[in-house]
């Protein structure tokens, strides 16, 4: 018997066409990720439109060192979620890349060759230890004394960067999600704030100053936003902890009502980041009847096309 689903049809490619056509063609392609990415596109157009949802936006650091860091950074700026939950690392490439550049590599480079020359590889991209470590040491110290000097003592993660993004000069400021997030008052948590240079710089900073990071304050912020919203949905890109504090957070209204992930993570080994969404569900962490799916494949070739779609399904330029 044949089953009363859509048919399977062909894409039809044309000279000019907008990256919105090209995802609504994959999703009636039936094609395997191309329809998942399909998919994902209408459940995000569905979440932002629904004025009684609370989006939140996670990811991890990784992405801030390529060029997708842009398509982050538009989210934020058009105000499209409503908070961040991310790493430590996030932090670190968004600042150094204000400061100094990365640049292109391969995944076969010589690693002892790059280590010699003072050169760190992340992937096929090359960040150099003045691009990271050293300006990061010489550009925050000053915005910790200042800080520390207008009498500021403890922070929650969200409003240390806050404090950064109010500090941002110049033009290359409005590159930066960090900045965008405090202009625009997107909280950006982080959970492991330690684990990168940022986090470093506020340890070595504390070491001889009254100066500590209040992450209970972030639990605080997150507590009040769940139970007060009606509906919640998340973009999910990566897993590891930021992933997780979203979906954890979000058991405590009874799951996220629309939830996209992206990973490149299998599921057989048990680990949370190859988690599909459904596995969610038994955890109450994502409702049994959202709108939600997974997409398997590398979040900067997939983001661009999904955030593309969306802001022409939102008309914004």
């Amino acid at each position: 018997m044949i089953p009363k689903t859509p048919k399977v049809k062909d894409m039809k490619l044309t000279s000019g066409m907008k990256v919105n056509e090209l995802v609504k063609q994959m999703k009636a392609s039936g094609g395997f990720v191309a329809k998942k990415l399909g998919v994902a596109a209408d459940i995000l157009e569905d979440m932002v439109k629904d004025d009684k949802c609370l989006r939140f936006l996670s990811f991890p650091a990784c992405i801030m060192s390529t060029g997708t860091r842009g398509v982050i950074v538009e989210l934020i700026k058009r105000k499209i979620f409503d908070v961040v939950i991310t790493t430590c690392g996030t932090l670190d490439h968004d600042l150094a890349r204000l400061w100094k550049d990365y640049y292109h590599g391969s995944f076969m480079m010589d690693d002892e060759e790059l280590h010699k020359v003072g050169i760190h590889r992340l992937g096929n991209v090359l960040v150099p230890q003045e691009s990271y470590g050293l300006i990061l040491e010489e550009k925050l110290k000053p915005m910790l004394e200042d800080m520390y000097n207008s009498g500021l003592r403890s922070f929650a993660t969200y409003e240390f960067v806050w404090e950064v993004g109010k500090r941002l000069k110049g033009k290359k400021k409005e590159q930066s999600l960090i900045y965008w997030a405090w202009k625009n008052k997107v909280p950006v948590i982080v959970p492991g704030i330690t684990d990168g240079a940022v986090g470093y710089q506020i340890w070595q900073f504390s070491q001889d100053h009254e100066f500590k990071i209040d992450v209970l304050k972030d639990e605080t912020l997150l507590s009040d936003l769940v139970w007060k919203t009606k509906k919640s949905g998340a973009l999910m890109i990566g897993g590891g902890i930021s992933k997780h504090h979203t979906i954890w957070w979000n058991q405590f209204k009874d799951g996220l009502d629309y939830a996209v992930y992206i990973t490149t993570a299998v599921e057989w080994d048990g680990s949370l980041s190859g988690a599909r969404t459904r596995e969610a569900i038994s955890w109450g962490k994502i409702k049994e009847k959202a709108k939600h799916i997974t997409v398997e494949g590398d979040a900067t070739v997939l983001l661009p096309l999904l955030v593309s779609s969306l802001l022409d399904r939102l008309k914004r330029k």
